[in-house]
């Protein structure tokens, strides 16, 4: 996030009762980027559950998402903040 290069990071949570359908996106044993997720359980990622983390409170990555997944989970999130401010 500008100015400072932070990070805006969502929660990911194993507690799929937390899903919201249209905005929160669930990562499953089947999907192709599971493994490179770095989760050990079907997981739902929580666009409702943000947080800012400064560059040096990052030590490095544990897994990554697709592209797909990461713009679709954009997508959800930006078209959300249009709605709310009209």
């Amino acid at each position: 996030m500008p100015p400072f290069s932070d990070y805006l990071v969502c929660g990911v949570s194993s507690q799929l009762h937390q899903f919201v359908d249209g905005f929160d996106d669930i990562v499953t044993p089947d999907d192709a980027d599971f493994i490179s997720s770095g989760l050990v359980s079907e997981s739902v990622v929580r666009l409702g559950y943000l947080g800012l983390l400064t560059s040096d409170s990052v030590p490095g990555s544990i897994g990554a998402i697709s592209p797909e997944r990461h713009k679709r989970l954009l997508r959800n999130l930006s078209n959300y903040l249009v709605q709310r401010i009209q």
